[in-house]
């Protein structure tokens, strides 16, 4: 990144001032928020908080399995991202212009896939959706992996775009839904703690068993394991079924 800065700062300069400008919708939409303030529960210390947290998780197979479910989705899933500067310069023998476009697609896709959740709204079976989408997320990956041609595997990184975004965007809803009021704050916490940690750990281990075997494989390895995940949770349920 750094170098494709030094050859186009100005470019660079714009998309980072577009980023930083884009916070402000953010900033809006939370501004714009009513929520109902409901009085926090006195228990004790925040040890003593964090351990019942753990322990309503823990006694609450839905909540456990989703959070297991997310965890496994990042760890295995983010891979892609994280390798498509690999892609881009020695699959497509390409540099930084590749990658942009690569990167746009995904990021494409994750826009339609936000859209799509939220037009749906609240539905019934969104954790067997979340667990069929989930899958075909898997085969998305596979086949990116496979694919040698640029313009197949933009289209593929669009619709992995899309796919994980259903997937992440229903199974934290479901989350939420789930928890109680008074429990809400702690479940996320503990289901956040799952979701961005699988992120940077899933990265390091894809990284170094990509010294031994290469990206692609390592690509094609998680997401063949991430449709096991799916279908492991579609036939023993664990209450993901049921949400």
């Amino acid at each position: 990144m750094a170098l494709a800065c030094s050859r186009w700062s100005k470019r660079c300069q714009l998309t980072f001032a577009f980023n930083s400008l884009s916070f402000l919708v953010v900033i809006y939409t939370l501004m714009a928020l009513r929520v109902k303030h409901l009085a926090p529960a006195k228990t004790g210390s925040m040890r003593d908080d964090m351990k019942i947290g753990l322990t309503y998780v823990r006694h609450h197979s839905s909540l456990l399995a989703l959070i297991v479910l997310a965890a496994a989705t990042t760890f295995l899933g983010f891979a892609v991202l994280t390798f498509l500067p690999l892609f881009a310069e020695r699959i497509f023998h390409e540099g930084a212009t590749t990658y942009t476009q690569l990167m746009a697609w995904s990021g494409a896709g994750s826009v339609v896939g936000a859209l799509i959740v939220a037009w749906l709204g609240k539905f019934p079976r969104m954790g067997v959706i979340s667990l069929v989408v989930q899958a075909v997320y898997g085969v998305l990956i596979i086949a990116f992996a496979m694919s040698r041609v640029l313009w197949l595997s933009e289209l593929l990184l669009f619709f992995t775009g899309a796919a994980l975004m259903v997937v992440f965007s229903t199974v934290t809803s479901l989350v939420q839904l789930i928890a109680p009021n008074e429990m809400r704050g702690r479940v996320v916490s503990i289901y956040m703690l799952a979701f961005r940690g699988g992120m940077p750990l899933g990265s390091l281990v894809s990284g170094w068993l990509a010294t031994f075997i290469g990206a692609p494989m390592v690509i094609g390895i998680n997401g063949a394991l991430l449709v096991v995940v799916a279908i492991y949770f579609l036939t023993r349920n664990h209450g993901v079924l049921d949400a």
